[in-house]
């Protein structure tokens, strides 16, 4: 039998939740590796260029997709650790029926933003796909791959915290206004 008091917080966290941690938690390795390799391919142009005298073709679309990448993934993530812009001052200072409604409309629209990114990169990119990026063998909207599913993530965490919002208890603490 478990003792209640020495449950972690990850214990008490419902499996829906664990799952989008996880996917958060991916997302921001990914990020990550794609900002390593940005480092890496850059390098590489800079020592052809100056060193060897010669500028491989393939490292811009590559620094360009790894920058996407980078960008999109990492927007992801931020929406589902809640470190993106916000009024958190003055949702401080708001009496919780209020705070809870504009937390669910602040989290409703990025739900439709995120929606609407992810929609419009996947048409661009399949828009592009027969074409070939100049210096790299990659299509040319190979760029908005990312962005696609940043803001399909985008779209899911923040629908998620639409959920935690609206299932919140709307009791006036004391000191909480």
């Amino acid at each position: 039998m478990s003792d209640p008091i020495s449950e972690t917080s990850a214990d008490l966290r419902s499996a829906p939740q664990r799952v989008l941690d996880r996917i958060a938690d991916v997302a921001i390795h990914i990020s990550v590796i794609a900002l390593l390799g940005l480092v890496v391919v850059q390098g590489w142009q800079v020592f052809a260029r100056y060193v060897i005298n010669d500028s491989p073709s393939w490292t811009e679309p590559v620094t360009l997709l790894l920058l996407a990448t980078a960008m999109s993934l990492g927007a992801a993530t931020g929406v589902h650790t809640r470190r993106h812009f916000g009024f958190f001052l003055l949702a401080a200072h708001m009496r919780p029926g209020l705070r809870r409604a504009v937390d669910m409309f602040a989290a409703l629209v990025v739900v439709v933003l995120g929606a609407v990114i992810a929609w419009w990169a996947a048409v661009l990119l399949l828009d592009g796909l027969d074409i070939k990026t100049a210096g790299a063998n990659l299509p040319q909207s190979i760029n908005y791959l990312p962005l696609s599913i940043g803001g399909a993530l985008m779209a899911v965490f923040a629908l998620n915290q639409m959920v935690q919002a609206a299932q919140a208890p709307v009791a006036d603490a004391e000191g909480d206004r």
